[in-house]
């Protein structure tokens, strides 16, 4: 007799899960990534970053993961907890164009494919047709959500806000606290007031950044910037008296809230598998912790 182990434990349950009443075929990876395509709301695109990057598209689906990155650790823990399809908002080999080309024969990249195809994981990266969710973009979705700027956001554009009035210090604070952000990075007064809000989350570059900054917003909120660019625009503003500023959060809590509404998007019309978000604790700490 074969040895009953947790991973055979967890295929078993994944295809009792997938078979329907009458014995039907077992819901696959691509089987998702099609309801993906119908439910989005836009046409999906030739050239696009999203797709399947490692993994059998024909395996049956035991569980869902959502999560931010594709990270090793976060693999891990989706294996785990029985969840093999692993959709992510970023790249899964450190690439956003998933060009593994240079990589070929890295020790890390060859480990962390390995560990995915040992256990029977499928990972598709979600990024532009996400962005492109109608009737509004997922990730701005998610995160006006987890802030609780539903209310205050703008008809045209769903990375405006006007807020109840506050000063830079306690917005960035309320920032800290909601998006379980830890490095925070500031430009400008603490107690400079601010009630609106510009935001772009994940990365801003320089334009159109300068010229929101330059429009009537108090605040412009970042996942990260070029520092020798936007940022010193920001301070050469602080420091010629205008009263603007930068918030720089990190771009994994800039984004990844809104992978958790993935989660709740995609439970909607995936009833057969658990769906899960996985959050992705910040990487980074600092001396004083």
């Amino acid at each position: 007799m074969a040895k009953l182990t947790r991973r055979t434990m967890l295929a078993a349950t994944g295809a009792a899960l997938t078979m329907g009443a009458e014995g039907a075929a077992p819901l696959t990876a691509n089987d998702v990534i099609a309801r993906i395509k119908a439910h989005v709301g836009v046409p999906w695109a030739e050239k696009t970053v999203d797709g399947i990057i490692a993994g059998d598209p024909t395996t049956p689906v035991a569980g869902i993961a959502t999560t931010m990155m594709a990270t090793y650790a976060v693999l891990k823990r989706a294996a785990a907890e029985g969840l093999n399809l692993v959709i992510s908002h970023e790249p899964t080999f450190w690439s956003h164009q998933e060009d593994v080309s240079k990589v070929q024969n890295d020790p890390l990249y060859r480990e962390k494919l390995a560990f995915i195809k040992d256990h029977k994981l499928v990972t598709f990266h979600f990024h532009d047709h996400w962005h492109a969710l109608k009737p509004r973009d997922g990730i701005a979705e998610g995160m006006m959500r987890k802030i609780g700027w539903t209310n205050y956001v703008s008809a045209g554009d769903p990375q405006r806000f006007t807020i109840p009035p506050a000063t830079l210090d306690q917005l960035t604070r309320l920032l800290r606290d909601k998006l379980k952000a830890k490095t925070i990075r500031v430009i400008g007064r603490p107690d400079m007031p601010v009630s609106k809000v510009k935001s772009s989350w994940g990365y801003a570059g320089k334009f159109p950044a300068v010229d929101w900054l330059n429009g009537d917003i108090d605040v412009l909120i970042v996942g990260e910037t070029w520092e020798w660019e936007l940022q010193e625009y920001v301070a050469d503003l602080v420091a010629a008296d205008r009263n603007k500023a930068l918030i720089m959060v990190g771009h994994i809590e800039s984004e990844q809230w809104g992978m958790e509404t993935c989660a709740e998007w995609l439970r909607g019309f995936v009833p057969e598998v658990p769906v899960k978000f996985l959050e992705m604790p910040e990487p980074y700490w600092t001396p004083d912790r």
